[in-house]
């Protein structure tokens, strides 16, 4: 089964350091860096940093993109998710886990139940050919609890998964990282767009919105901006391709209604979040969870 974390090229990442004329000789030196972040392709690339600095940055990034695999990811036993889908019950969950927890839940009541994490059961149940209703029984926010002490899984067979949520999260604690060590303008790309600041032109950063097979359909400028496009059929669940990986446990709906939301944000969670849950409303509720949600703007929605 492949990881839906891997849908898209993981980690691109372009920056320049905020003080760039301390370092005149190096101005125009830019470092490179290649490798893997949670399994799939990745890259970064740093403007106007000595090349020890820069390394320095990578390793850096390498370290978090690592630690949050080991509390989000589905495929490592030992994660936080994985522990808490094995077990029902998760003690003293991490600050990451119960910050992603939380704005699900309000993500949950603007969109009216849309996003929902506790679908997991429903996308293991069609991906391998197992009784849907059965699973659906499984499902339901309202199941999970959680605070500082513990996570629960109130039903049994229970499990939630924030592949829906969590690149943007990644995303937010990889932008806070870069901004701590003194980058300014920055655009990573990881899975979901997040811009800081401007190119180092001074103009606006430009991120482009793709279909599946990679054609952009639509172009925005962003500054201080996360932009996040879900679409349903980018991971598909039977052999007619014709069902998404993007369902709805409300009423055991299986295809999505839309085949291409973008949605941008004051932060990349937000933004991957609702493009998510926007998969499967329709125009009218798509806006009105909008409007419940500040700083949110519908970019396309087909």
């Amino acid at each position: 089964m492949a990881n839906p974390l891997n849908r898209r090229r993981f980690l691109t990442l372009s920056a320049a350091a905020a003080s760039v004329g301390a370092f005149p000789a190096q101005a125009a030196r830019i470092s490179r860096w290649r490798g893997t972040a949670l399994g799939a392709s990745a890259s970064m690339i740093l403007t106007g940093m000595p090349e020890a600095k820069a390394q320095a940055v990578f390793r850096a990034v390498e370290d978090e993109v690592a630690r949050l695999e080991q509390v989000f990811s589905l495929y490592r036993e030992t994660s936080e998710i994985s522990r808490l889908n094995r077990d029902g019950r998760l003690i003293l969950p991490s600050p990451d886990l119960l910050d992603v927890l939380s704005l699900s839940a309000r993500l949950h009541s603007a969109t009216n139940g849309a996003f929902d994490p506790t679908v997991q059961p429903m996308w293991l149940a069609l991906a391998n050919g197992q009784d849907m209703a059965a699973a659906q029984a499984k499902t339901g926010w309202r199941h999970l609890r959680f605070d500082t002490g513990a996570v629960h899984l109130a039903r049994p067979g229970m499990a939630i998964t924030l592949n829906g949520i969590a690149q943007g999260y990644i995303t937010d604690r990889v932008s806070a990282l870069l901004r701590e060590r003194g980058l300014t303008n920055i655009l990573i790309d990881i899975g979901e767009v997040a811009a800081l600041g401007g190119r180092p032109d001074g103009t606006d950063w430009q991120a482009g919105i793709a279909r599946p097979d990679g054609q952009i359909v639509h172009q925005i400028a962003l500054r201080d901006r996360a932009l996040a496009t879900s679409a349903p059929l980018g991971t598909v669940l039977n052999d007619t391709g014709m069902i998404g990986h993007i369902l709805d446990p409300r009423a055991g709906a299986l295809s999505a209604k839309r085949s291409l939301v973008s949605v941008s944000a004051d932060t990349a969670a937000l933004a991957d979040g609702l493009s998510t849950a926007l998969c499967l409303m329709n125009q009218d509720q798509a806006i009105a969870a909008i409007d419940g949600l500040p700083g949110t703007r519908l970019e396309l929605f087909t």
